[in-house]
């Protein structure tokens, strides 16, 4: 995989040591988040910021992208590489997952991405972060590190690398079932059993998607990017029924 060629990061942090260590985290006089609920539910109550637009992006068009790509994958093979040489990488996994959830809130993504609000502030909320989602360490120091390097604006691309690291590091298919309403876990591993017989791999992991407009049934993607699709939804097969009719989409009241 591309993602397993990037140059190599080295764990190492701007900050000088009497300042911030590496393997160990200094207390900080917490800020006032609520925490209520687990990490999913992390607030930032009374941000005096306001940002004009998105937040600032690295590069422009394809070529940004590109690079942005390029950073993502060296950082999350970095991570990857700890994670396995430590023992860690399913553990790793799950604090990644824990990440992706935290950062998909666009108050907090707006508020480590902004360039006005002190490092220090968000290396107190990262402390929080960490102790309140039981992050590892190195999970942590990971994130101050992207912090320090202001990189902490690739991070969903991170995830997005991480993944595909850990999939080929252990053999791992990633299936995306997409359904109306949630599945029942044995139907969910009965897909993974025909994922895994039709892939070959060694263990298949299922992400769960709900999509009312496919009316019943499910798809199914897997395979590099989620290539190769599965349809078995009823809205595939009205759209089958009518291209064989010639009557344009069917629309259907609800």
């Amino acid at each position: 995989m591309a993602a397993l060629q990037q140059t190599p990061i080295t764990f190492q942090s701007r900050s000088p040591p009497s300042a911030r260590s590496a393997a160990k985290f200094q207390p900080h006089k917490p800020l006032k988040l609520s925490f209520s609920g687990g990490f999913s539910s992390l607030k930032i109550p009374k941000l005096a910021v306001k940002l004009a637009g998105k937040s600032r992006s690295r590069g422009g068009g394809a070529a940004g992208a590109k690079m942005a790509d390029s950073a993502a994958g060296s950082y999350a093979t970095a991570l990857a590489d700890v994670a396995n040489s430590t023992g860690t990488l399913e553990t790793t996994a799950a604090d990644i997952e824990k990440v992706d959830k935290i950062f998909s809130d666009e108050q907090v993504f707006y508020f480590f991405t902004c360039p006005i609000i002190d490092i220090e502030k968000k290396r107190m909320v990262i402390d929080d972060i960490t102790a309140a989602s039981n992050l590892q360490p190195h999970t942590a120091n990971f994130l101050n590190i992207l912090i320090d390097m202001k990189r902490i604006d690739v991070i969903k691309d991170i995830v997005k690398e991480f993944e595909v690291v850990y999939n080929k590091l252990t053999d791992t298919e990633l299936a995306i079932v997409t359904s109306v309403v949630k599945l029942e876990s044995q139907h969910l591993a009965q897909i993974a059993k025909g994922v895994q017989k039709l892939t070959g791999a060694k263990n298949v992991r299922i992400k769960t998607v709900l999509d009312p407009s496919l009316v019943a049934g499910f798809t199914i993607r897997y395979g590099n990017s989620g290539s190769k699709l599965v349809d078995m939804s009823v809205k595939k097969q009205l759209e089958e029924i009518a291209a064989q009719l010639e009557v344009g989409d069917i629309q259907l009241a609800v």
